[in-house]
């Protein structure tokens, strides 16, 4: 019996889901229950990256994460008893109403983010790009999740949409130690009793410049942070400067909102100006997360936290992106 009133718990809450697209986007039964399951593994903080309603190797990745958390067999697939453990501890809805405030789209907004960090280096702020990208960031979501939600919203201000409902935000204890899985491509956080509370998808290293190895200690925490790029210690493929650079902060920063410093010099755990595309292309050396996963651990840690770095780095070939910061 209580497994047969599981099930109709299970039932009900993707029936939810049902309206969650716009008639004239109607997505798939198979489309909504994704959507419903990383909305609550991101709730539970097995991150799947920006939630986007569609099965790719983040979304595997928090399922994974999510079943490691909980003793269940990784297998990176949905099945019923995953769906059970979910549903049993969170019945709230999937998508709520939001109305847009003036600060929400108050900008200033670029009109598009410079290729090259010489023309970073130029502007006054990093800001994002159009309301879209910042109410699309604010809710963890990808800008065409947003849109296909909302299809004839302009996001203005008193505008009601569609968004996820995040919850709870905060990490559920201090973080007491941290791995970097170069070989998973993961950020795994534990708390003070060792259990599992957060797992982030991540961009570590490449081939050429790869991450620092063994133990290493989070010195400081920058929200906010500036991006320094020092040629006489920093050498980027496509960056010609011979003077130092200094990229001012905001979202779309080199580094994203947080820089998270270790003892390694120049190395840190910080934030992403494209969240799209954790671990779908390499860096400097660095560990890259979602500006939203980087604030959240930033908010949990402190000085002293140990950092290991554990694995082998992933030997795929991806177009680099700068991650180092001095």
């Amino acid at each position: 019996m209580r497994r047969f009133l599981m099930r109709l718990g299970v039932v009900a809450m993707l029936a939810s889901l049902a309206p969650a697209f716009p008639a004239s986007a109607q997505g798939t039964h198979a489309k909504n229950e994704t959507l419903d399951l990383q909305v609550r593994l991101a709730r539970v903080n097995a991150s799947p990256g920006p939630i986007d309603g569609k099965i790719g190797k983040n979304m595997q990745f928090a399922i994974s994460a999510f079943q490691r958390m909980h003793g269940l067999e990784e297998t990176g697939r949905s099945d019923r008893q995953l769906a059970e453990a979910l549903s049993d501890s969170d019945r709230e809805p999937t998508l709520v109403d939001y109305v847009i405030t003036r600060k929400d789209v108050a900008g200033p907004f670029l009109q598009r983010v410079p290729a090259k960090l010489e023309q970073m280096a130029t502007l006054k702020h990093l800001g994002y790009t159009s309301p879209l990208e910042a109410l699309a960031e604010k809710f963890h979501m990808s800008e065409e999740l947003l849109k296909e939600l909302n299809p004839r919203s302009r996001f203005g201000p008193g505008e009601t949409i569609r968004v996820v409902n995040l919850g709870n935000s905060a990490l559920p204890a201090a973080v007491n130690r941290i791995e970097v899985d170069k070989q998973t491509e993961a950020v795994w956080v534990y708390d003070a009793a060792d259990r599992l509370i957060a797992a982030y998808p991540a961009t570590i290293g490449s081939t050429d410049t790869p991450s620092p190895e063994g133990r290493h200690e989070v010195v400081s925490v920058s929200r906010n942070p500036t991006y320094v790029y020092d040629p006489s210690k920093l050498s980027f493929k496509g960056v010609k400067t011979k003077t130092k650079l200094v990229v001012r902060p905001g979202p779309n920063n080199p580094v994203g909102l947080v820089w998270i410093a270790l003892n390694a010099p120049s190395y840190g755990i910080h934030g992403s100006p494209q969240p799209s595309r954790i671990r779908r292309q390499e860096s400097h050396g660095c560990v890259r997360l979602t500006n939203w996963d980087a604030l959240q651990l930033a908010s949990a840690i402190k000085k002293g936290v140990p950092v290991e770095f554990i694995g082998a780095n992933q030997r795929d070939r991806r177009p680099k992106d700068a991650t180092k910061r001095r």
